[in-house]
C-alpha cells in the first residue's frame, strides 16, 4: 500500500527537528475510549495542530503528506562560487525503474553543469539515496535541510 503521509515515527522526528507543526496537513489522533488507543489518520481541514489537540483532548500527532513535505523543500538552497563562477544548487526529484515491479525515488540538490551541446548534468549532489516511497525521499531531504540549517 502506498504511503499517503509520514509515519508516526517520521512525524515525531520532524517535530524534534523543529519543523513547524502547522505545515502538516494531516494528523494522527487517538481516543482511548473509542478505539482502544489506536491512531486514526485524518486531514487537518484548516485546523491548526494546537486547535486539534484542544478539541480532541487526547494525543494528536501532526503528519505531512508528500505535497506538504515538498512545500518545505526549497527549489534552490544556496549559492556559492566555484573557481570564480557563481553556482546555484537546484532541487531534482527523480524516479528510477529498479525492476519491472519496483520504482525508486530520489531527491537531490546539485549544481547544474552545461556541456557544449547544451545538455546539463548535476554535479556536487546532495541526495536522499533511492527510496521505494516518494514520501520517504522527501522526508529524508527535509531532515537533511533542517539539520543543515537550510530551512
Amino acid at each position: 500500500m502506498d504511503k499517503i503521509c509520514t509515519s508516526i515515527e517520521q512525524s515525531q522526528k520532524l517535530v524534534e527537528l523543529g519543523i513547524d507543526v502547522n505545515t502538516a496537513d494531516m494528523h494522527y489522533s487517538t481516543w482511548t475510549i473509542l478505539n482502544d488507543g489506536e491512531y486514526i489518520l485524518s486531514p487537518n481541514q484548516g485546523q491548526t495542530i494546537e486547535e486539534l489537540q484542544k478539541d480532541y483532548g487526547n494525543q494528536v500527532i501532526p503528519a505531512w503528506s508528500l505535497t506538504a513535505l515538498l512545500k518545505l523543500i526549497k527549489s534552490e538552497i544556496y549559492n556559492k562560487t566555484i573557481q570564480g563562477e557563481p553556482v546555484t544548487y537546484k532541487v531534482d526529484f527523480r524516479k528510477f525503474k529498479f525492476t519491472d515491479d519496483i520504482d525508486l525515488y530520489q531527491i537531490a540538490y546539485g549544481s547544474i553543469k552545461f556541456d557544449v551541446d547544451g545538455q546539463y548534468s548535476f554535479r556536487d549532489m546532495i541526495n536522499t539515496g533511492q527510496k521505494e516511497e516518494p514520501i520517504d525521499a522527501a522526508f529524508q531531504m527535509v531532515c537533511w535541510l533542517k539539520e543543515n540549517n537550510k530551512i
